[in-house]
């Protein structure tokens, strides 16, 4: 390949931030208003127009298990979010609290225009510096050291090179983490596979009355004769499903685009284009064979694609399957969880959506009051000094992946990240020797449920 040599000067922004969190998801705003709140000077940056990621802009309109049906564990922001979206009467009407405060694998439906508007507030009050439609394009790093000194950002202002003391990478795709030469694992090139991407919609006109109850149940039925039909272009069997929203509309987990590979442009131009059409697909097929769906519209696709795996940091520690089976607690672990691993079918064929179906119905869950831990460990990029991950990229291996890849989690990384930036700043300790004890006694005192008794100064290596 030729190349082309692209030199220029840009301006330098006079002042020097605390933080700097690159992508403005359900883990780049927990960790910048919580960072904000303990007193930084926070610059969040965000490719669109809205923060929340994938429950905004990609319409994935519900938040997953936050319990494992004897009580709550996913606290802190996370929760502080959907109380007030309670309060505000901005979840599902007929939702019942339980869903997120102790039920066992249940979601918390949503509507979007609610949360953006709670997360704007949230970072506004907290005095976060929020910065929309800019991307992180460079950045000035010195990798022997493990140490970020700025970031270039590209808005319709140009280019422009910021400083900072400590640097989030919540961009899902590790996008500032490789920029700055960390070492990353690729879905595909290190994985034998890529898990399926998804466009997210939303269609209205829906009677939710006739499915009693049994919507998911009876969408699987029909799903099983339109295949048989030869109704869809791809024979694909795995429907997570249409989930209710509200009284008449509901968001559509269906269609996917297999062997997307995120980190080429043209798998994601080619995927969004052959998103759309199948969510046209799938709204005929709704019409045509599932009672209460007669009537439905098609309101919008997603603006954002659904992906569930692309790039991932080797982190200080690897979160991986036998912790999550052992139901491994850690010293310095800054999250719990009890979702199940959910890694989609990697293709059409038969054998595969078995496989699917055998790990995630009958072997991918922990049962009733069970849960594991995340470690801090997986949020630091190896001996990186001022530079934390959250959310979708962080060090773990694909199975886990399956379970901490979604909003609660990445919520619950991005708040530990931002924590232990401001930590960081103001006691000298470097991310990659950070005092794992006061980094956990912080984020009890900011309501996350931590139950370990043991602590300790070191993050868990091993």
């Amino acid at each position: 390949m030729t190349t082309y040599t692209f030199q220029r000067s840009i301006p330098v922004l006079d002042e020097c931030y605390d933080l700097i969190v690159a992508g403005g998801g359900p883990a780049g705003a927990a960790a910048a208003i919580c960072a904000a709140r303990l007193g930084a000077k926070v610059l969040l940056v965000e490719g669109t127009g809205c923060l929340g990621g994938m429950g905004t802009s990609g319409l994935v309109t519900a938040f997953d298990p936050m319990a494992n049906g004897e009580r709550r564990l996913v606290g802190g922001l996370m929760n502080e979010i959907v109380e007030t979206l309670y309060a505000r009467q901005l979840l599902r009407p007929d939702i019942d609290p339980d869903a997120w405060r102790k039920s066992y694998h249940k979601w918390t439906a949503f509507q979007v225009e609610g949360y953006k508007l709670v997360l704007d507030e949230l970072c506004v009050d907290a005095g976060v510096e929020l910065c929309f439609f800019t991307k992180v394009v460079d950045a000035d790093a010195d990798v022997m050291k493990g140490i970020v000194n700025g970031v270039v950002l590209h808005n319709i202002e140009g280019f422009t090179y910021v400083k900072a003391k400590t640097f989030v990478d919540a961009t899902g795709d590790a996008i500032l983490s490789n920029l700055c030469g960390v070492e990353c694992r690729e879905a595909g090139r290190d994985t034998p596979g890529i898990m399926p991407a998804t466009l997210a919609s939303l269609f209205t006109g829906i009677n939710w009355d006739q499915t009693r109850g049994r919507s998911y149940e009876i969408q699987q039925e029909m799903l099983e004769k339109a295949l048989a039909d030869g109704h869809f272009s791809q024979p694909d069997r795995h429907l997570p499903g249409m989930a209710k929203v509200n009284h008449t509309v509901g968001y559509l987990n269906g269609g996917h685009l297999f062997n997307l590979n995120a980190l080429r442009c043209k798998d994601l131009t080619e995927g969004i284009i052959f998103g759309r059409k199948l969510a046209r697909e799938y709204m005929d097929f709704y019409r045509k064979y599932v009672p209460g769906f007669e009537n439905i519209e098609h309101v919008t696709t997603a603006s954002l694609l659904g992906i569930r795996e692309s790039r991932r940091i080797v982190g200080e520690y690897e979160l991986n399957v036998h912790d999550y089976f052992a139901r491994r607690q850690f010293p310095d672990q800054i999250g719990m969880f009890n979702k199940s691993i959910d890694i989609h079918p990697y293709n059409n064929s038969e054998e595969e959506y078995n496989r699917y179906y055998e790990e995630f119905e009958k072997m991918g869950r922990l049962g009733v009051g069970e849960c594991f831990g995340i470690p801090y460990g997986i949020l630091v990029p190896k001996g990186w000094r001022n530079l934390w991950v959250a959310g979708r990229c962080v060090s773990s291996d694909v199975q886990v992946h399956g379970s901490i890849r979604v909003q609660p989690a990445a919520s619950m990384m991005g708040q530990a990240a931002g924590t232990a930036a401001v930590q960081a700043i103001k006691t000298g300790q470097a991310a990659c020797q950070l005092n794992t004890e006061t980094l956990i006694r912080t984020l009890r005192d900011n309501d996350a449920y931590l139950p370990q008794e043991e602590l300790s100064y070191d993050m868990t290596r091993v």
